[in-house]
């Protein structure tokens, strides 16, 4: 056979399957009314596993390929029987109210809290999302969570992750336990500079102070200075304003640009981070469930059944609707062996009907669930 006939062939097979795939899922639909009208659950795992196993046989040679393709075949099928037989429920209605309640555009004032001092990274992305904003500065993340939570501040801003450092810890592990919605996220650049009083020389440091993420970033200058003594500080600017105050020559901080100019000190050494692309994440909280227009990213946190295959079944329902996780953050549950709550970021809108009924089920099966946001990021 040449080339054209074979796929011509294969193209005869590909309608033969496409007809057979679709029957199978009105079969699927048929199941799915079934199970409702007996108060069956949604999965049959001894089912699963004998046709996987029949298939694995029957497909011979072909066998580990079948396998594959039916484990694919029997997650789309959960998938669409799941669409018919979520009901709309608590969740879904708390997001269709946030809609209609959501300005059409998002503000540029408010009351915004920050952790640390003027100068933070913090101030820089809470002043490009909200160009006149009034900024409250707070000791530490908590106390940024706690003024949204308590309406002393409309608005909070948060680091919550770094492309070269990895996640800020301290914030996931807050946000298993404050009452709070994500409304926008902002990514900026992060360019450190070794900061010290004027006339100090690089050789006259003996210690170096910085919050702890700074500090990671900029490993690998840290690692040229034996000699130098590493401190963590709760803020970068914070570590700059302690240099300001110290008159001491011996001591540097890793801080903004800006924090040169508001504490008036000198850089010792520019761009020192590991890596020119280098960029921190941010998210915007609020009290409230808003959903601003163009919408395009979903936060949640979740925890999978805590049985062999709990988390592939969560991430299958992802896969069979297309939807891209951009993130998968796990923590440990206190007091429970082995358990983990997970934080899930994906690409989606909830003004998708099968992102919304996707939503409203894992509420219902997840022992813990909470649906952190849809919003937009900017860049």
């Amino acid at each position: 056979m040449t080339l054209e006939e074979i796929r011509r062939e294969i193209d005869k097979t590909d309608r033969d399957l496409l007809d057979a795939f679709c029957r199978r899922m009105e079969l699927a639909g048929e199941v799915a009314k079934v199970k409702k009208g007996q108060n069956l659950p949604l999965r049959h795992p001894a089912r699963e596993r004998e046709i996987l196993a029949r298939v694995s046989q029957d497909a011979g040679e072909f066998g580990r390929w079948a396998r594959v393709l039916y484990s694919t075949l029997i997650d789309v099928s959960c998938s669409y029987q799941e669409q018919l037989l979520t009901e709309e429920g608590e969740l879904t209605r708390d997001i269709r109210r946030a809609l209609e309640e959501t300005p059409t555009l998002f503000p540029t004032d408010g009351t915004v809290a920050c952790q640390g001092v003027e100068g933070a990274y913090s101030s820089g992305a809470a002043c490009r999302l909200f160009p006149a904003g009034n900024l409250m500065f707070f000791r530490s993340f908590e106390h940024v969570f706690d003024a949204v939570e308590s309406g002393l501040c409309r608005y909070g801003v948060l680091p919550i992750e770094n492309s070269s450092n990895g996640s800020v810890s301290t914030v996931y592990e807050l946000m298993k336990s404050k009452n709070f919605h994500i409304i926008r996220s902002v990514r900026l650049n992060v360019c450190h500079q070794l900061l010290a009083l004027p006339g100090t020389k690089l050789e006259d440091i003996r210690e170096i102070t910085s919050h702890e993420q700074a500090l990671g970033q900029c490993g690998a200058f840290l690692k040229s200075l034996p000699q130098v003594t590493v401190t963590a500080a709760p803020n970068t600017a914070v570590a700059a304003q302690r240099v300001a105050e110290s008159g001491r020559r011996d001591l540097a901080a890793i801080a903004s640009p800006q924090c040169a100019a508001l504490y008036g000190l000198s850089p010792i050494a520019d761009r020192i981070q590991n890596s020119e692309n280098n960029h921190t994440r941010f998210i915007c909280i609020q009290k409230e469930m808003h959903i601003y227009p163009g919408a395009d990213r979903i936060s949640l946190m979740l925890s999978a059944p805590h049985r062999p295959g709990g988390l592939y079944e969560l991430i299958a329902k992802f896969s069979a609707l297309g939807l891209n996780l951009t993130k998968l953050e796990s923590r440990p549950i206190p007091g429970r062996d082995f358990e983990f709550l997970f934080y899930f970021d994906f690409e989606g809108s909830v003004h998708s009907p099968e992102v919304l009924t996707l939503l409203q089920s894992l509420s219902h099966e997840c022992e813990t669930f909470a649906f952190l946001g849809n919003y937009s990021e900017q860049l």
